[in-house]
């Protein structure tokens, strides 16, 4: 009889439940949320494990690896699914979720999520870096101004780098303005190079990818925007259709319907923030600030005299995914097709 795994994941330490074709549970332990000691229980178990699923979190993609090199079947399971048969217990206990996830496992009503390769992991974490050195700056500078207007002092929208310089010229001769605001802009000159380092670190990758290369040949994509989709969609055919990168990346509609309600709401901001998030400000860029004629900025310019400038950004960062998805595919596809054409060259050959 087949058996099968359910792992609940945390920081420190891991549930695990093992049932039977029929769902009686079998065998409950907990192990350490290390490779090693779980590979060490799951062996200890000395049952056919026919699927051991893990639901998605931060530690997931390290285990899941780890497991399948140890020659086990572990299975990376959605959240929200995960979710929903978790709400049937009446307790919430690591215990009881490891019980859900093994019943799960048995019934086989679970959708597989795909683990990204440790590059496109480490790709994405230095995306991420990256964007919350922003974030932070961009708080502090808030908190600046703020400061500022207080005194009465209107700093106006100079640039990054002459941030600091400004700043530094409205607040002479207001001593108290200036105790405040000098070591927050101390703290930003420290940021600021700091940034600097994850930026170049983010041009020397792509330099190298040459799939992020042919991705920057596309209207509006620059390099932090080229990489966060590398990283994202991983292998071009994970998707069917290249027009299924838009739902992938959470920048179609979401829908609710039944009966005689059918409601379309706004985008459902499902899959990979920092992809949709770099690809919706490549897509304001190219509408607002850029001054060339593309056809591609006059068909969103069209849908933002007609409903507005918002979906008109999230428009145009839904085409240039597609058309990034699709010349990644036939890239890849071309040799392939290129050989299947020559094959059928029998005139030159010997009988």
């Amino acid at each position: 009889m087949n058996h099968y795994a359910g792992l609940d994941v945390s920081l420190e330490e891991t549930a695990i439940c093992v049932v039977d074709g029929t769902g009686r549970i079998v065998k409950e332990a907990r192990a350490a949320s290390e490779p090693a000691a779980l590979i060490v229980a799951l062996n200890e178990i000395d049952l056919p494990l026919e699927r051991i699923g893990l639901e998605a979190c931060s530690l997931t993609a390290w285990l899941q690896d780890c497991l399948r090199a140890a020659g086990l079947p572990a299975f990376c399971i959605e959240t929200r699914q995960a979710n929903a048969a978790m709400k049937t217990m009446l307790n919430k206990t690591d215990r009881n979720d490891a019980r859900a996830l093994a019943q799960i496992m048995r019934t086989g009503w679970f959708r597989q999520v795909h683990v990204k390769s440790r590059q496109c992991r480490l790709w994405r974490s230095l995306l991420a870096a990256r964007r919350t050195v922003l974030n932070e700056m961009r708080a502090i500078e808030n908190v600046v101004r703020a400061i500022l207007r207080e005194a009465g002092l209107k700093l106006g929208t100079p640039g990054r780098p002459t941030f600091a310089g400004r700043v530094r010229e409205l607040t002479q001769g207001n001593p108290l303005v200036v105790k405040l605001a000098e070591p927050l802009l101390a703290i930003l000159a420290t940021m600021l190079v700091a940034l600097a380092r994850l930026t170049k670190e983010v041009l020397a990758l792509v330099r190298r990818e040459e799939v992020c290369r042919r991705r920057m040949s596309a209207p509006g994509v620059g390099p932090i925007t080229a990489l966060a989709f590398r990283a994202t969609i991983h292998r071009p055919d994970r998707l069917r259709r290249s027009r299924d990168v838009g739902t992938h990346l959470g920048l179609t509609p979401a829908r609710y319907q039944s009966g005689e309600t059918d409601i379309q709401d706004k985008i459902s901001r499902c899959g990979d923030e920092l992809a949709r998030t770099a690809l919706y400000e490549a897509a304001h860029t190219l509408l607002v600030r850029s001054q060339k004629w593309l056809s591609l900025r006059a068909w969103g310019m069209k849908i933002a005299r007609h409903r507005s400038m918002a979906r008109a950004c999230v428009a145009v960062a839904r085409k240039p995914a597609v058309i990034l998805h699709r010349m990644w595919e036939r890239r890849r596809t071309a040799p392939v097709r290129q050989r299947a054409r020559r094959a059928p060259t029998g005139c030159n050959m010997k009988p």
